[in-house]
C-alpha cells in the first residue's frame, strides 16, 4: 500500500540547495473535491504556496489542465471554460502580491478537442477569452494504452488519435492562432507523436514528463524493451525542431519507480541518482534550452516533496554551465511559454 500524505512526506525534511535559483515550474495543477486517484483532493492557491514556501525561488508556474471545474451548463466541448475561468482567479489573487512573490499560473493551459478540427477555432476563442492575459495553450491528451490493466486517463479506446487527418486540421489552427501545444501520452507512442510533430511544423509542442513510461503491469517484465523503445522514440522526436520535453513525471507510481510504497520518503541524492540517467539522456538528446524541469504537482506529491524534487534536480544538472541551467530551471520555460517573471 502506498504511504502518501503530508504527515508521510514531513519525515524527510530538507533545506533548499541555492535558493536563489530562479525556477519556473511548467508543469501543475489545480483541482478542489476531486475524487483521488492521490492522497490530495484538494491542490489550489494555499496548497502550491505551502510548498513553494519550502525555500526555492519559484518565480511563476504553468497550470496545465486537469478536467476540474467544467461548465455543466456549456456544450461538452466548452464545459473546459469552467476550469480557464476557475484558474485565472486564483493567478489573478497570486498577482495580487498579497501572497508572496511568486507567480502562480502566470500561464495557463486549458483543453480543447482538436478532433474537431476546423471548428475547435470556437472553442479556442472562448478558452481565450476566459483568460485573455494567462491562456497559452492546450493540452488534449493521447495517452492510450490496449492493456486493461494500465490506468489510463481518459478514452482509452481512441488509439492513434494523433494521426487522423481531423485532429492535425485543429492543431494547425492552433498553431494558426499563435497558442501551444502540451502532449501527454505513453512510452510506446512516441513514434505518433513524431508523425504529428512533422505532420505541423508550425506548431509548438513541449512532451510532457519525458515521453510517459511505462513500467508496471504487462511492461514491468519487459524493463528493456520498453528502455530500448523509450530511447528511440526520444531521439527521433529531438530530430523535430518545434519539440521541447518537460523533465519530471518521474513520481507518477505508473513510471515504476516504487517511490510511493517508501516507509520513509525518498531524499534528494538517491532521487537525484535515480532519475539522471533518464532525465540526462532526454538533456543529451534535445540539449538543455530545449529542456524545462517539471514538477508535475500535486501528482507527483504521493512519492517525494517539493523541495526535495528541485533539489534532485539542482544535482543531477550540478555538472552544466549556468547559462544551461537557467534554460532548464527558467529560460526555456518562459521562451516557449511566453512568460515574463
Amino acid at each position: 500500500m502506498p504511504y502518501g500524505g503530508l504527515d508521510w512526506l514531513a519525515q524527510t525534511p530538507e533545506a533548499p540547495l541555492e535558493p536563489e535559483l530562479p525556477i519556473i515550474d511548467p508543469h501543475h495543477h489545480f483541482w478542489d473535491r476531486r475524487t483521488p486517484r492521490i492522497p490530495y483532493a484538494k491542490y489550489e492557491l494555499a496548497e502550491i504556496l505551502g510548498d513553494i514556501g519550502e525555500g526555492h525561488n519559484v518565480v511563476g508556474t504553468v497550470f496545465i489542465e486537469a478536467r476540474s471545474m467544467y461548465r455543466p451548463d456549456l456544450p461538452a466541448e466548452l464545459r473546459g471554460v469552467g476550469e480557464v475561468q476557475y484558474v485565472n482567479g486564483i493567478a489573478a489573487a497570486s498577482a495580487s502580491g498579497l501572497y508572496g512573490p511568486s507567480r502562480v499560473a502566470a500561464g495557463i493551459v486549458g483543453r480543447a478537442d482538436l478532433g474537431l478540427g476546423a471548428d475547435v477555432g470556437r472553442v479556442l476563442e472562448a478558452l481565450q477569452a476566459a483568460a485573455p492575459e494567462r491562456f497559452r495553450g492546450i493540452r488534449h491528451s493521447t495517452a492510450r494504452d490496449p492493456h486493461p490493466e494500465i490506468d489510463n486517463p481518459v478514452e482509452p479506446h481512441l488509439l492513434g488519435q494523433m494521426g487522423s487527418e481531423a485532429f492535425r486540421e485543429g492543431a494547425r489552427v492552433l498553431a494558426r492562432m499563435g497558442l501551444s501545444y502540451d502532449a501527454w501520452l505513453f512510452h510506446h507512442q512516441l513514434h505518433e507523436a513524431v508523425d504529428f510533430a512533422r505532420a505541423v511544423p508550425e506548431l509548438p509542442i513541449v512532451l510532457n514528463h519525458i515521453g510517459g513510461l511505462l513500467r508496471v503491469g504487462p511492461y514491468a517484465s519487459r524493463l528493456d524493451e520498453v528502455h530500448a523503445t523509450w530511447r528511440q522514440g526520444i531521439a527521433d522526436l529531438a530530430t523535430c525542431p518545434n519539440v521541447v520535453v518537460k523533465l519530471g513525471g518521474l513520481g507518477m507510481p505508473r513510471f515504476g519507480f516504487g517511490f510511493d510504497l517508501r516507509e520513509v520518503p525518498i531524499g534528494s541524492e538517491e532521487l537525484a541518482k535515480t532519475m539522471e540517467p533518464w532525465l540526462a539522456y532526454v538533456i543529451e538528446q534535445f540539449g538543455p534550452e530545449r529542456c524545462m524541469f517539471e514538477s508535475n504537482f500535486p501528482v507527483d506529491k504521493v512519492s517525494f516533496g517539493y523541495g526535495v524534487m528541485w533539489n534532485a534536480f539542482k544535482r543531477l544538472s550540478a555538472g552544466h554551465t549556468p547559462a544551461e541551467r537557467a534554460s532548464m530551471f527558467h529560460d526555456t520555460a518562459a521562451r516557449f511559454y511566453r512568460l515574463d517573471v
